[in-house]
């Protein structure tokens, strides 16, 4: 599914333009991308919870040379699914 494909699907199921449609999903992303952004868990009812992850620097090896290297710390975000919604996949 593509970023078009959700403005169409959200522009349907509320009965307004895709451009309404799109300013409403562009702002739910933003809110979400904001609030992990800042430390804060995610939860979205009956879907999941986002939350933010760090990951701490570490030594790694290059797989070409065997050489070891640093690999720096990062941030990310993991996800955690609902349990109706994973019942749901698995029925």
């Amino acid at each position: 599914m593509k970023y078009t494909d959700i403005v169409d699907q959200v522009s349907t199921a509320t009965g307004s333009s895709k451009a309404d449609a799109k300013i409403a999903t562009d702002a739910v992303f933003a809110s979400i991308k904001a609030a992990i952004s800042s430390g804060e868990e995610v939860p979205v009812k009956d879907f999941g919870t986002f939350k933010p992850k760090e990951t701490a620097a570490r030594e790694g090896r290059n797989p070409a040379t065997g050489e070891k290297i640093q690999i720096a710390a990062s941030k990310g975000v993991g996800f955690k699914i609902a349990k109706g919604f994973k019942d749901a996949l698995n029925a």
